[in-house]
């Protein structure tokens, strides 16, 4: 049985109906083969149901399902293997929540930098959940300069709760380290693609997500703060979470509606945990289409262009 979130319930009993259905054809002889057919094609309809109409908390859920590829597994497809990861940057350590290096797109190089949760409990403590240090950000910054260097395009994966908040992260300039690569990321003179694929909290995700072209994965969400912090702060509890998260404006549709991303990539029907291969295919079909059209334009006009639509964020006129 495949890992369901609360809402999913319905699609769990139907689940386990059609697994008794097919224990029953493996212990006896009898076909159950018409009601193993119309049971897949309910589960089908419900899970296409139930996602169609997801409320923002639930895509909240859905980000974190653990059972989501994490920026590696999207690496190794996207590049068949051909990776080679860079490590540290070249003053603390090297950070094991950033990861970042080049790899091969078909036949173009590409530097890939991107946060990594860990896929079991061992590689989350090692991974630190995704939320990166200084030198994590220091280090996506140095790969940077070295993508621009050999004239290489960027591509960011963005996947954190947000940048690490411990006392000895801030002891060594995490906010600092953050505005530098917001300072650097805007002038760098490759084309900059930045990829929500789970969570994007605050300026741990803002550090590698100032590009050319931003794109959400549909089920995840990009906000200045996380629901259950929101609840906390306002409500003194994290009960609100729901109230939150409908009130932050956090979905992939909510962003894109604002202008604050470029694109949404469609999930397959169950979210990105449920087809990896699929998720993976639509993911690379962007990165391709969007770099060839990034490429054409002029380093200076993309420069500009990248300035101009930060710098309009947040302007309106009554």
């Amino acid at each position: 049985m495949p890992t369901l979130l609360d809402f999913e319930e319905p699609i769990g009993t139907l689940l386990e109906q059609l697994e008794q259905a097919k224990n029953i054809a493996e212990e006896s002889d009898v076909d159950v083969s018409t009601p193993v057919r119309e049971l897949e094609k309910k589960i089908k309809e419900k899970r296409k149901e139930i996602f169609e109409t997801l409320t923002p908390w639930q895509r909240v859920q859905v980000s974190r399902h653990p059972d989501r590829p994490y920026t590696l597994a999207y690496i190794e497809h996207i590049t068949q293997g051909r990776f080679l990861e860079l490590h540290g940057d070249r003053n603390v350590k090297d950070d094991k929540a950033m990861i970042g290096g080049f790899g091969m797109v078909d036949e173009q190089t590409v530097m890939f930098i991107g946060q990594q949760k860990g896929i079991n409990t061992k590689m989350r403590q090692f991974r630190n959940f995704g939320m990166a240090n200084p030198e994590g950000y220091r280090k996506a910054l140095r790969l940077m300069k070295l993508a621009e260097k050999f004239n290489k395009p960027i591509v960011t994966f963005i996947d954190t709760p947000g940048a690490y908040p411990g006392l000895e992260a801030e002891e060594r300039g995490q906010g600092e380290a953050i505005a530098r690569n917001l300072y650097e990321m805007v002038q760098l003179e490759v084309p900059i693609m930045c990829i929500i694929i789970g969570e994007g909290a605050s300026g741990g995700a803002l550090g590698i997500a100032i590009g050319d072209k931003i794109c959400m994965l549909e089920n995840t969400w990009y906000s200045v703060i996380s629901p259950e912090s929101c609840s906390s702060i306002l409500w003194r509890s994290w009960e609100q979470k729901e109230k939150a998260a409908e009130a932050l404006k956090l979905t992939a549709q909510d962003m894109l509606s604002n202008k604050l991303v470029d694109c949404i990539i469609k999930e397959p029907i169950g979210g990105a945990h449920a087809n990896h291969e699929n998720v993976f295919e639509r993911v690379k079909a962007e990165i391709k289409k969007s770099l060839a059209k990034l490429q054409e334009m002029e380093p200076e006009k993309r420069i500009e262009k990248r300035i101009k639509k930060f710098c309009s964020m947040g302007v309106f006129q009554e």
